[in-house]
């Protein structure tokens, strides 16, 4: 019971955090430039890869896609956690790709990120980790 709890804990986390960025991406101010001028610039730019899109508009769509990425992983594995644990407590593949997946996370908050997501994912990290060790305890 305990590594459900702490594997739901987990999953809680990413779906806030994922939720509350995605807020972010579409509503209020809170992931574009402090400096204007560098988001009338991204606005305008397109990428090396396509002319198809400017960097603003894959900046919109890397932060959403990015968003829903960690709200996903909640949720599939807080599913999992409550309506199916025998399947995930038993799934050496399951357990492992969602240690990757938050493990990816914690990396990439260290080299790119800052300090509240970094905590947040490190948070449902060490959650998740509780949860595999509890289980098999």
């Amino acid at each position: 019971m305990i590594a459900r709890v702490f594997i739901g804990a987990s999953s809680a986390i990413m779906v806030l955090l994922g939720s509350i960025h995605l807020l972010y991406t579409f509503w209020g101010n809170k992931l574009t430039p402090r400096d204007p001028a560098v988001q009338a610039a991204m606005n305008t730019v397109h990428m090396v890869l396509t002319r198809e899109t400017t960097v603003w508009r894959a900046w919109i769509g890397f932060n959403a896609s990015h968003s829903i990425c960690a709200a996903f992983f909640g949720l599939v594995f807080g599913f999992f956690a409550i309506a199916h644990p025998e399947l995930l407590f038993r799934s050496i593949y399951l357990q492992l790709l969602g240690l990757a997946v938050l493990l990816s996370f914690v990396v990439l908050a260290k080299l790119y990120w800052f300090s509240v997501p970094l905590l947040g994912v490190s948070i449902a990290f060490g959650c998740y980790l509780a949860g595999l060790v509890s289980a098999r305890l």
